[in-house]
């Protein structure tokens, strides 16, 4: 007899593990209440890399003149002035819709039931739901919590909420703002700063740590902020919002050095909390806060005998590939074919101009892990592809154990860095050396010959 398995969340933790699990045999049930993709489809991955596209297309129109006669300058700056913000929102909502489709058809397709309301624990087996039809009783032999996360408004701005965005809800904004500031200069806000001032934006971001991107490599993040500062971004870094106020349409924001900041709108982009209030886990002995479930184990995603966690809810990570896998673990070892996750070997990428990426440890982490380690690096301004791209800001950097060369971790920043890291990812699950990575033969001319010339270093 088939496993009953639900699901209780279809985004990308969610309809992954379902997937795999109806694959393997079981008779899965996915418990959603809003649209099928979760954040990263209709509210994240998928629709900021649509605005990054379009925005690097107006960058290109920018840089065009030089490449044509002497008046194309005016012409260019013509066409910039014909941007067409609801044409840009159109076309991401197009790609948005097709994808969640998709996912409809592969449900289908897999036998998979769907839903559409939010599930509740009565116990640990037992799953209610408000239908159409009333209030249901489900009962399971496994259970996968996928639930998710919402954007996180502390104070001050949680006073004038419907008067900001979120993380979430700045892909609803039917308007580009003169004038926009963001709190939070991690991935959200850095890619966010990009695409905006790409679209004639002036941009502020406010972050309260000495620097952008504070979880990643300094190096990384101190040539993204050369880079926005060029593009006329305003960094204030090293700060706080100490308070906030309307004053009709502008909102005015009071620093934590005692200077203000006024905008026409504020995206607030300082991370996700998870509120599982209305899934009731105490009802199935589970206990949560803001970061997550409490007690999900790091490698196989299980909380507590017949209960598996995936995504955001776990607390181990807020990426969308990482959600992926870890629904797919959970999955496996409720069907029997035992899978572990480990977060070291998950990648990380910004999707700015350079790319950032980065997997494994930094050099930073590596030290502080006490490990002895050899860094070799090798410049862009080196790189053939890159010149001839206009494109030779950024660098490779390779991290190794100095006594047996094992790769440790990869940093780079370059264009397409988010694909071309990959390559570490599968390197450090094989357990590569820096000498076999050296045997890699890179077509030329390409950016990720850099890899080479920074192991040959």
């Amino acid at each position: 007899m088939a496993l009953k398995v639900a699901v209780i969340g279809a985004g990308p933790a969610g309809y992954p593990a379902a997937l795999a699990a109806a694959r393997l045999g079981a008779e899965v049930t996915v418990f959603e209440k809003d649209l099928l993709g979760g954040v990263c489809l209709n509210s994240g991955c998928i629709p900021s890399k649509s605005l990054l596209d379009a925005a690097h297309r107006f960058d290109a129109v920018r840089d065009i003149a030089r490449f044509c006669e002497d008046g194309a300058e005016t012409q260019a700056q013509a066409l910039l002035g014909r941007l067409s913000w609801s044409k840009i929102q159109a076309r991401q909502l197009a790609v948005t819709r097709k994808l969640t489709g998709g996912i409809g058809v592969l449900f289908k397709q897999a036998k998979i039931n769907v839903v559409p309301a939010a599930a509740a624990f009565k116990d640990a087996h037992t799953l209610t739901a408000r239908t159409a039809e009333g209030t249901k009783e489900f009962s399971f032999d496994y259970i996968i919590i996928a639930a998710g996360s919402t954007a996180f408004v502390p104070p001050p701005f949680d006073k004038i909420r419907d008067k900001i965005y979120d993380n979430s809800n700045i892909f609803q904004i039917s308007r580009l703002p003169k004038r926009l500031a963001i709190i939070g200069g991690g991935v959200i806000g850095c890619e966010f700063a990009a695409l905006m001032s790409s679209l004639n934006v002036e941009v502020s971001v406010v972050e309260m740590q000495p620097r952008l991107l504070p979880a990643m490599e300094e190096s990384l993040s101190r040539l993204l902020a050369q880079k926005l500062q060029k593009k006329g971004v305003h960094l204030l870094t090293g700060k706080q919002a100490a308070d906030v106020r309307l004053d009709g349409d502008r909102k005015i924001i009071s620093l934590s050095d005692g200077t203000e900041l006024e905008a026409d709108d504020i995206l607030v982009a300082i991370g996700r909390s998870c509120d599982l209030t209305d899934l009731h886990p105490e009802n199935a002995g589970l206990a949560w806060n803001r970061k997550g479930l409490q007690g999900v184990n790091p490698q196989t995603m299980q909380v507590k005998d017949h209960i598996y966690a995936a995504g955001d809810v776990t607390g181990f990570s807020l990426l969308a590939h990482a959600a992926t896998r870890q629904g797919e673990v959970a999955a496996h070892n409720i069907c029997g074919q035992p899978q572990t996750y480990n977060n070291d070997l998950i990648p990380s990428a910004v999707y700015t101009s350079p790319e950032l990426a980065s997997v494994g440890l930094t050099r930073t982490q590596a030290q502080q892990r006490g490990l002895d380690v050899k860094v070799q690096k090798a410049f862009m301004l080196a790189n053939g592809r890159a010149l001839t791209q206009d494109a030779a800001e950024g660098f490779v950097e390779i991290i190794s154990a100095k006594d047996s060369g094992k790769l440790l971790g990869v940093c780079l920043a370059a264009p397409n860095a988010s694909e071309i890291i990959s390559l570490f990812t599968v390197a450090l699950e094989a357990g590569f050396t820096v000498q076999q990575l050296r045997n890699v033969v890179f077509p030329h001319p390409t950016v990720s010959e850099a890899v080479a010339d920074a192991l040959a270093r």
